[in-house]
């Protein structure tokens, strides 16, 4: 119990630091944003185009290319290009039988396959703290993975491996999945967009 305990507390710290964070990220956006005020009978076009302008300007989706190679490396990390918390990078693609390498870049970070979000007949793996785990993938279709001490602040990655056929059965599951996460809660359906 007592070697949980400071665990459990790094854990709780790094989520109300980074819940703060973010919700001061939030605040000042919505300060930052321009409203125009229209009164009955005047002409609201200048607020409704500059809404359509805000929504054309969205960045489209990247879908993410076969990674070249046989052997891949995924870093575990406190902070990367997608935010904290992080595998990079959080999207693979790769061809049937290579193998995956997952490395330890900073602590207290694992990899472990999530229950349900494995194709049929795949096999799971989980890594231990702070340690790096190389995995062979042999079955086709959509992996999702996370770190089990900050899977609340989503920290999870996908790997498609030949063909997404179970990638509707991921997406079903995913709804489920999200809901344990306390941030992020955008970044699985990110992710599985990629594909």
């Amino acid at each position: 119990m007592k070697k949980i305990t400071p665990l459990f507390v790094v854990t709780l710290a790094l989520v109300l630091f980074f819940n703060g964070k973010k919700y001061d990220e939030l605040l000042g956006s919505r300060l930052n944003n321009s409203v125009s005020v229209c009164l009955e009978g005047q002409s609201c076009g200048a607020a409704s185009s500059a809404a359509v302008s805000s929504a054309a300007n969205s960045a489209p989706i990247v879908k993410v290319q076969l990674s070249e190679g046989s052997e891949h490396i995924v870093k575990m990390l406190n902070s990367g290009e997608g935010g904290q918390m992080i595998f990079e990078p959080a999207v693979l693609k790769v061809s049937l039988g290579d193998t995956i390498h997952f490395k330890a870049t900073d602590a207290a970070h694992n990899s472990v396959s999530m229950d349900g979000m494995i194709p049929s007949g795949g096999a799971d793996w989980a890594g231990k703290l702070s340690q790096d785990i190389s995995v062979v993938l042999d079955t086709e279709g959509v992996y999702v993975y996370q770190c089990d001490p900050h899977v609340m602040m989503a920290m999870i990655g996908v790997i498609q491996v030949g063909e997404a056929v179970n990638l509707e059965d991921i997406k079903m599951a995913a709804a489920d999945k999200k809901s344990a996460f306390m941030m992020n809660s955008e970044r699985l359906d990110n992710y599985l967009s990629q594909l």
